[in-house]
């Protein structure tokens, strides 16, 4: 049997670092493939981890994943999961709005960028590269990482407009593009993953408000990501996509 490979895209961030380091450790005969703005950190390195740094520009993008492609080929492996992790919440005096008065449009720009612009880029040109890849109708399965503060249905409390907004737009995107995706590759399970509140640089300003029990390691997220994808490369759901929570529960879009 062919070994397996993951694709993980926004590799520098908290959560991907634990996917990183638990397929590792989990699965050491599987090829990780990671894709980052940031260059890998020295100790990073494992036997089993290849790196690119990208721009997430169009142009990198296509060559980066025609570099992941060459890599699959030489290694013999079976790319059948795929993450993109890409995200922001705050950064310096980007901070989310309590208010419709503090609403700004460079804040939204800057959101929708990085929870919904980004992931659409990758969406888009992993579509002919998961074309080829994934030839012969194995399962396979793609999570996207999103929010329960992205569900219109689900928002009673208002606030955190940019970022509401940005994650609501990223499921019409992921939801949309799985319609897309299933005429052609209708083993391909699609997936937009609320990790819960998770103890990264993205959560720190808010965690003294998580109730116990609540505030979840990298590495239990990564571990629940893993199993939503084997869930779901094992079932064979009505829907082009699903929105869960780490737990499995469905979240009303």
């Amino acid at each position: 049997m062919q070994p397996r490979a993951m694709l993980v895209i926004g590799a520098s961030g908290g959560i991907a670092q634990g996917v990183i380091e638990t397929l590792a450790l989990q699965e050491p005969d599987t090829l990780i493939l990671a894709v980052s703005r940031a260059p890998q950190s020295p100790g990073q390195e494992k036997a089993r981890l290849r790196w690119w740094q990208c721009d997430y520009s169009e142009a990198q993008i296509a060559a980066t994943l025609a570099e992941c492609a060459g890599v699959l080929v030489a290694e013999g492996c079976r790319l059948d999961r795929v993450v993109v992790a890409n995200g922001r919440l705050h950064e310096g005096e980007l901070q989310p709005e309590k208010r419709i008065e503090s609403v700004s449009a460079a804040t939204l720009l800057s959101v929708f960028e990085s929870n919904a612009v980004v992931p659409a880029l990758w969406l888009k040109h992993l579509h002919r590269f998961l074309k080829r890849e994934l030839r012969g109708g194995a399962p396979a399965a793609l999570a996207v990482l999103s929010a329960r503060v992205g569900s219109i249905t689900d928002n009673g409390k208002g606030g955190w407009y940019a970022y509401r907004a940005s994650k609501a737009a990223l499921n019409m995107l992921v939801k949309t593009s799985a319609i897309e995706y299933r005429r052609s590759l209708p083993a391909l399970r699609f997936i937009a993953f609320h990790p819960g509140t998770t103890d990264t640089s993205l959560s720190k300003p808010f965690q003294r408000s998580v109730p116990e029990g609540k505030l979840f390691t990298p590495a239990f997220v990564a571990a629940a990501l893993l199993a939503r994808l084997d869930d779901a490369m094992a079932s064979q759901p009505s829907e082009a996509a699903q929105f869960l929570a780490y737990d499995g529960d469905q979240i009303p879009w």
